[in-house]
């Protein structure tokens, strides 16, 4: 069988595949990005879904539009321009996706040829460099500093050849957890403002901020091609799979919109039935703020435990939100190495090999402390310092 040149050159996730491994009962794992199921809304969810039916019918089960459900996208668009003054977003400006991870492969798609250029932070989030990679485009890597983009390489990234897109995790980034600073966020969009590009500015996880203040984004509402994405994975449920894409750009949009009539007519319109009946019956605010609690409690004792057991020359980033810690060992040594030798210890991270598009031995790693109690994550940084 001969295979396309694009599905062979582009790999596996590598964290779906270390899941795998990491799934035994008694391996602590920090390995996965994932919610901690405890914060999911299971009785109000279950109510909505009683609640969608009786007020919908057939409908809920019928064939739907591709751009989503109307009073979903709405509510997607109040949310929003309540958030940010000069946002001003219809529902005209949303496309419901399955997942954001969705909405990358879309983007993609409609904007990349082969060789095309791609803008990314280094590191990145290895689910856009999976989607983005499918394209077989050129990558140009930009170095994300503790305050954001290192803005010197940016500027010299963007008069690369034929570039098509800047890709941007601003708020508590994957998967180091930082966040751009507002100072950064200006001179980012300086740079980038008068250029011809589509700049993505991916926040799955802005509203989990669990100190510090709120940050404008760095190009919505004052570029057309600005383009927001979106997911309520992080803060309702991530196995309904609804995320979006939030832009002025309507032609893009509507490009976008015939590549999903081709990928899968429409994203899941029962799930979105569903939430939108769960967002405008429950308190989604109140909900969010009892999950960003529990977030900054497990967030607090990871780094205690950090402080505590790692060595001074291991060197981590402290989140002031989301759900990630970075973590940088010494010149030299290969974190790949160190996830075996975790491994033998029942503790598991994710080495940060797949969040570089053109470097296979790192000295970097992602720690995630939404998914366990911080008793178990006091006890699996401590198994981690004692081979660090």
């Amino acid at each position: 069988m001969q295979y396309s040149d694009s599905i062979l050159k582009t790999p596996s996730s590598f964290i779906r595949n270390i899941l795998k491994v990491t799934d035994a009962y008694d391996v602590i794992s920090f390995a996965g990005g994932l919610p901690n199921p405890i914060s999911f809304p299971i009785d109000e969810l279950k109510q909505s879904v009683n609640d969608a039916i009786d007020a919908n019918g057939a409908k809920v089960f019928q064939y739907s539009t591709t751009q989503g459900y109307l009073p979903l996208r709405q509510y997607i668009a109040d949310k929003y321009n309540n958030k940010q003054s000069n946002l001003n977003y219809t529902a005209d400006d949303v496309l419901i996706t399955t997942g954001s991870q969705q909405a990358l492969e879309l983007i993609s798609k409609v904007l990349l040829n082969k060789g095309d250029g791609v803008v990314i932070e280094e590191p990145g989030y290895l689910g856009a460099i999976q989607a983005f990679t499918l394209r077989e485009p050129s990558f140009y890597g930009v170095t994300l500093e503790t305050e954001g983009l290192n803005v010197e390489q940016f500027k010299d990234s963007l008069k690369q050849p034929n570039v098509k897109m800047v890709y941007t995790v601003p708020n508590f980034q994957n998967p180091t957890g930082l966040t751009y600073t507002k100072e950064r966020r200006e001179e980012v969009f300086e740079a980038v403002k008068d250029q011809d590009v589509i700049f993505i500015e991916d926040d799955p996880y802005g509203e989990l901020r669990f100190t510090g203040e709120h940050l404008p984004y760095i190009a919505a509402g004052k570029m057309t091609n600005s383009v927001v994405l979106g997911s309520f994975s992080k803060t309702v449920t991530p196995g309904m799979r609804l995320g979006y894409i939030l832009t002025k750009n309507h032609e893009l949009l509507n490009h976008v919109e015939t590549a999903k009539q081709a990928t899968d007519l429409h994203t899941n319109i029962f799930g979105q039935y569903i939430l939108h009946q769960y967002l405008t019956m429950n308190k989604y605010d109140k909900h969010v703020e009892k999950i960003i609690a529990l977030y900054k409690t497990q967030a607090d004792a990871m780094l205690a435990a950090m402080e505590k057991y790692f060595p001074p020359y291991v060197k981590y980033t402290k989140p002031e939100g989301g759900m990630f810690v970075w973590v940088t060992l010494p010149e030299g040594v290969n974190a790949l190495d160190k996830f075996s030798e975790a491994m033998e210890k029942k503790v598991a991270f994710v080495p940060g090999n797949p969040f570089y598009t053109d470097r296979e031995s790192v000295n970097t790693l992602r720690l995630n402390y939404t998914n366990a109690t911080p008793e178990i994550i006091e006890e699996g940084i401590k198994r981690l310092a004692e081979i660090l």
